[in-house]
C-alpha cells in the first residue's frame, strides 16, 4: 500500500511513525498476508514475535519513506499495472497506532477482493485509550492534508475514481475534509464516487451541517450503523449525550427522514457477531460485510440491509452443512 500522513517520524527502533504530529509524509509498505486455510476472515494475525513468520502471521516485507514525487510516480505505476485504475483511501480511528492502521487496511484490501490501488491516510493517533482528547485534535489537524490529497488525485488524470473507508474517529476527519472541499471549490468532484462511513464517531446534529455545507453535489455515501456498539455509547456519554452518528436507528423519526432526503444507503450491523468485544469493528471483521464492500467498490452497486440478510442466510446454510460433516 501506499501511505500519506500527518504522523511525525518515530524514534523507536522498528516503529516507522509514531503518535505526534508533523509534517505531511510518505510511505511506500509491502504486508505479506498469511494463506486463507490457516486464517479467518476479518482476522488480522499479529506476529508473537520479530521477524514475523509470514506463513501465519501478518508480516512487514518493506517500509521505505518516499518523497512526494516519488509517491506520486509509485502511485502512476501501481495505476498502470492494476485491473482498474480506481484508488481506495482508508481513514482509520482513535485508539490507532501506525502499524493497526496499516495491517487492518491489508486486510480490508485482501478479505475485500477489492481491485483498487490502497491508499493509507494515517493521521497521529497516540493508540492509547485515555488519549480521545488528543486524538480528536489530531484528527482537526489533519483534515486539510486530506483534503489536499483528495484534491491531488481528483487532478490526476491517470486516476478514474476514488472511493475512502473511513472509521470511527477517521469518519470526522474525512467529512471535514469534504467540507472544506466543496466550500472551496463550489462542489465535490464526481471522480470521488463512494465514501463508506463505518461506525461513524459524530455528532449526528453536526453531521446535519456537514451535509449543507457539501450541497447536492457529492459522492454517495453508505453509513455503517450498530446500536450495539460500546465505544460510540461512551463517546456519547462523553460529548453530553448527542447521539453519535454510528449508533442511530434510521428506522425511526428524525433519522429516517434524513436518510432519505439526502439519499444515504445504511446498513444496520447490529445482528451481526465479531469477535470485537466492543462491536466497533463490524465493518471490517464480518466476512459478510467485507466481501460487501468489496463489490460495492468493484462494482459501484450500493449495499443495502437487503444484500447482508442474503449473506446471513447463506453462510447459516453453509455452517448449517458444516455442522452435520466430519470435518478431517
Amino acid at each position: 500500500m501506499l501511505v500519506a500522513t500527518t504522523r511525525r517520524a518515530s524514534k523507536i527502533p522498528g516503529e516507522m511513525f509514531g503518535g505526534e504530529r508533523g509534517d505531511p509524509a510518505f510511505a511506500d509498505i509491502v504486508i505479506s498476508i498469511p494463506p486463507d486455510r490457516v486464517r479467518k476472515i476479518g482476522e488480522v494475525e499479529w506476529p508473537k514475535v520479530i521477524p514475523a513468520d509470514p506463513r501465519r502471521e501478518f508480516a512487514t516485507i518493506s517500509a521505505t519513506v518516499l518523497k512526494r514525487d516519488e509517491i506520486i510516480s509509485e502511485l502512476h505505476a501501481r495505476l498502470s499495472r492494476a485491473p482498474s485504475r480506481k484508488v481506495l483511501i482508508f481513514v482509520h480511528g482513535y485508539n490507532s497506532r501506525f502499524d493497526d492502521a496499516v495491517f487492518r487496511f491489508a486486510q480490508i484490501v485482501h478479505d475485500s477482493g477489492a481491485k483498487v490501488v490502497p491508499l493509507l491516510f494515517t493521521w497521529p493517533s497516540r493508540g492509547e485509550l485515555l488519549a480521545y482528547g488528543y486524538d480528536r485534535e489530531s484528527a482537526n489537524y489533519s483534515r486539510d492534508a486530506l483534503e489536499a490529497t483528495l484534491n491531488y488525485l481528483v487532478r490526476d488524470p491517470s486516476v478514474s475514481e476514488v472511493s475512502v473507508l473511513a472509521h470511527s474517529m477517521g469518519n470526522w476527519v474525512t467529512l471535514e475534509a469534504l467540507r472544506q472541499m466543496a466550500i472551496r471549490n463550489r462542489g465535490i468532484s464526481t471522480k470521488i464516487k463512494s465514501v463508506m462511513l463505518a461506525s461513524p464517531d459524530v455528532d449526528v446534529d453536526v453531521f446535519r451541517t456537514q451535509l449543507l455545507s457539501m450541497g447536492v453535489r457529492r459522492p454517495h455515501l453508505t453509513l455503517f450503523v450498530s446500536n450495539d456498539d460500546k465505544a460510540l455509547k461512551a463517546s456519547q456519554w462523553l460529548w453530553g449525550g448527542t447521539a453519535r452518528l454510528g449508533t442511530v436507528d434510521a428506522e425511526v423519526e428524525p433519522y429516517r427522514d434524513l436518510m432519505e432526503r439526502e439519499n444515504i444507503d445504511v446498513v444496520d450491523l447490529s445482528r451481526i457477531n465479531t469477535a470485537d468485544q466492543l462491536n466497533h469493528g463490524k465493518f471490517s471483521e464480518s466476512p459478510e460485510v467485507i466481501r460487501l464492500i468489496g463489490r460495492q467498490l468493484a462494482t459501484g452497486q450500493p449495499i443495502t440491509d437487503q444484500h447482508l440478510s442474503l449473506g446471513d442466510r447463506i453462510v447459516g446454510e453453509i455452517d448449517s452443512e458444516l455442522s452435520g460433516s466430519v470435518i478431517p
